[in-house]
């Protein structure tokens, strides 16, 4: 290892109190650059096996790029090949899997039915718990639906979030808006750990509920349809969006002052500061989780707001406040925001921090169908608002005018646009050539994954796209012919990702398009594959496999 990426390697491992320090002055080129071992250096500081993929993206840079042996290119959920073993999900599963300390986690809904006091026959969120070495439930944590239906627990859907773990104690985002810590153990270390002790029973197949916050009714939070927030956390602070949205008409924010984004004591559960920055402008919900990195020498916490904004904030507040950074308008300011046929769109995917940049995609909930779309390389270190262009009106063109929900610049009513000259956009990305379907950028749920200098998404055309990091300039594009909810891993020099026709598509790591293999899992492929442990861990929409070399 190059001494300088050693240095800033070293930096990261260093954790004060509440969040790690600074990243050394004369950090590493991007040519050396190892996300990686960026995100192993972090994982070794939590209490989970080095091996171990215990959050969403690993880290809080979000970046799905996990150390690991050889990955198989060959299994067959059918005659078993390559199948280490696999256990029954519900009936539609969303959540991604989280592997840490010989367990493996995902959120789905309740069709297994594993629980005695719930037949599958009852609809619940459900975060469940297996044996990482045969896929033997060790525990569920269930939650009820919502009595206001599905403007806020929309049925079927279940846990759509992954947890973060460290050590005996994770913590998610439940289906009716609660943040929960659960003792990783359950009820099998014959203990109730407190201060939550309400639970219905002390079953050993049931969660041991450490502490709750239930944002609706502590918050005023109204999220829309559901929570899907992966949590992640640095020190003793926990980052969650709280999900807060439109009411069942689409049409107003019922609760437009209740916070959008909080930073919670992981410890306790108390709320140490909030931000409620989309407010009036929530287009629809707000379905994004936050990353975290140390950049321009201050702990930001960036997170995706429903405004189709991107938010950074001092990662430890000022004095129980929210301190905004940067603010970034991720879509063109002409674009207009609809239920049908809209060109204005909010952020799904998870920003990802790579080498000192932030990248993030614009995307829309998938019932509202196919879109154009927007990629984007934001530099960090900038303040205030970074969008890469302000509005003006002609009654007035020297004061830069508020936001406005549906359509930021409206040319009927004198608006008029300006090049601004604080725009911390690096690259935006579009499509080679977005005259061809082939080639176009649309809207994602995705999550960008990005390792040697190259970027990798899915769009929900089904689109894969395959760029410079540095400069967004397209190496390739690849149609898997059918729509694609899901982000791709990256390890073992291979990319794999999953599309709705259940097929999993593995590809070599590099600057051209080389297809390894496409394998069909049976079903649907909502989830993102992780690797942990030198083996592959992917939910289709019914069961969830462990994969490996036998």
């Amino acid at each position: 290892m190059r001494q300088s990426n050693f240095r800033r390697l070293l930096t990261l491992g260093l954790v004060s109190s509440s969040i790690t320090s600074t990243f050394l002055a004369g950090a590493a080129s991007a040519e050396e650059y190892n996300p990686t071992a960026v995100a192993k250096a972090f994982i070794s500081k939590l209490k989970v096996g080095p091996k171990d993929w215990p959050q969403w993206g690993g880290s809080p840079e979000r970046n799905n790029v996990p150390e690991t042996g050889p990955l198989p290119t060959k299994f067959d959920v059918e005659s078993g090949e390559g199948i280490l073993w696999s256990a029954a999900l519900g009936s539609e599963t969303y959540g991604n899997p989280v592997v840490a300390n010989g367990k493996v986690y995902i959120g789905t809904n309740n069709g297994a039915g594993y629980i005695k006091r719930y037949p599958a026959t009852v609809d619940l969120g459900v975060l469940l718990c297996f044996d990482e070495k045969d896929g033997k439930l060790l525990w569920q944590h269930s939650s009820e639906k919502l009595p206001t239906g599905r403007v806020h627990d929309w049925p079927n859907q279940g846990i759509c979030c992954a947890p973060f773990v460290d050590g005996d104690r994770l913590w998610y985002v439940t289906s009716r808006g609660e943040v929960v810590c659960l003792d990783a153990e359950g009820f099998n270390d014959g203990e109730n750990d407190g201060p939550f002790n309400k639970e219905p029973n002390d079953d050993k197949n049931e969660a041991d509920v450490v502490w709750k916050l239930d944002m609706m009714a502590q918050l005023n939070v109204s999220q829309h349809n559901m929570c899907s927030c992966s949590v992640t956390a640095v020190g003793n602070l926990l980052f969650v969006n709280t999900g807060n949205g439109v009411d069942d008409s689409h049409l107003s924010i019922p609760e437009e002052k209740a916070p959008s984004f909080i930073c919670v004591n992981r410890s306790s559960g108390e709320v140490l500061w909030t931000d409620s920055s989309p407010g009036p402008n929530i287009l629809h919900g707000q379905w994004s989780s936050p990353a975290f990195a140390t950049l321009g020498g201050v702990d930001q916490v960036i997170f995706g707001g429903g405004d189709g904004w991107l938010y950074s904030f001092d990662a430890n507040g000022d004095s129980g406040k929210s301190k905004l950074l940067w603010k970034f308008d991720a879509n063109p300011k002409d674009s207009v925001y609809k239920l049908n046929g809209a060109t204005r769109n909010h952020l799904i995917g998870t920003p990802v921090v790579y080498d000192g940049l932030v990248y993030v995609a614009v995307g829309e909930d998938p019932e509202h169908g196919e879109g154009g779309g927007h990629l984007w390389a934001i530099d960090p270190k900038k303040r205030g608002d970074v969008s890469p262009t302000l509005v003006y009106n002609s009654k007035d063109p020297t004061v830069v005018i508020p936001h406005k929900r549906k359509q930021a610049l409206e040319a009927a009513a004198g608006d008029l646009e300006r090049d601004n000259p604080n725009s911390a956009a690096v690259w935006h990305y579009v499509g080679s050539n977005p005259k061809e379907f082939e080639t176009t950028m649309h809207r994602t749920c995705g999550t960008v994954a990005i390792k040697n200098n190259l970027l990798v998404i899915a769009d929900f055309s089904g689109l894969v796209h395959c760029l410079d990091a540095k400069t967004g300039e397209a190496h390739w594009t690849f149609d898997m012919l059918a729509a694609s909810w899901a982000s791709p891993l990256i390890a073992d020099n291979k990319i794999y990702i999953g599309d709705e026709d259940g097929d999993i598509t593995i590809f070599e790591l590099s600057k051209e398009q080389k297809q390894i293999a496409e394998i069909n899992l049976g079903s649907a492929l909502y989830t993102t594959p992780i690797a942990a442990n030198d083996k592959i861990f992917i939910a289709n929409r019914n069961r969830l496999f462990a994969i490996g070399n036998k």
